[in-house]
């Protein structure tokens, strides 16, 4: 029975992420031919409708979007709607957690973190992987940090939660991992390291 389930669970280890990536890019197509394809049907005749174009509008809007997002109000508007959303209490922890890993996917993380790194905690024998976000602390309290401190932001597995520490630079170790594997391997609470390993 051993050998069986664990043939399974290969098996099923094997086919679940692709299963769940398809099945997310027919419920998005799907929804968008929905929602989309059902307001041109109410604008256009039905001669000029062909079925697939609620797939394409939704192609076209999301690119609309991100060259509206250039635009510096349309970005400070996005930007309040976003903190907005990290108020509400459910609703941070999965907007978060999309959040981070379309940037992950996206490769906007450099935009975000700086190098990675290792962080020993004190009096402990153990480090915990973290993100360099800032390293300049000119024009902030000076209970902040100054020449001699990082800030770091440490992510919880799964992104549940995290925390930023102002560190002395003595306590922080550089990571020899480009931050996309990094985050990988802090997401899924070191199962996985690299894109050919299973995890995120």
């Amino acid at each position: 029975m051993r050998k069986i389930s664990r043939t399974f669970l290969t098996g099923l280890a094997a086919i679940l992420p692709a299963m769940v990536t398809l099945a997310l890019l027919w419920w998005l197509g799907s929804t968008a031919e929905q929602v989309l394809g059902g307001l041109l049907q109410a604008v256009l005749p039905d001669l000029l409708y062909v079925p697939g174009m609620g797939i394409a509008a939704g192609i076209g809007l999301v690119f609309v979007v991100g060259v509206l997002l250039r635009a510096y109000v349309v970005r400070w508007l996005f930007n309040w709607l976003e903190g907005l959303m990290q108020r509400i209490p459910v609703v941070k922890t999965i907007h978060g957690t999309v959040r981070d890993v379309t940037n992950l996917v996206s490769g906007d993380i450099h935009q975000q973190f700086g190098q990675a790194v290792l962080v020993t905690l004190p009096g402990l024998e153990a480090r915990v992987i973290g993100f360099v976000t800032r390293e300049d602390f000119e024009g902030l309290p000076d209970a902040l940090g100054g020449a001699e401190t990082l800030a770091v932001y440490m992510p919880m597995s799964y992104q549940i939660g995290g925390y930023t520490l102002m560190l002395p630079r003595d306590r922080v170790e550089p990571l020899e991992l480009s931050l996309e594997d990094a985050m990988r391997y802090a997401l899924t609470a070191g199962v996985s390291a690299r894109k050919d390993e299973p995890g995120v």
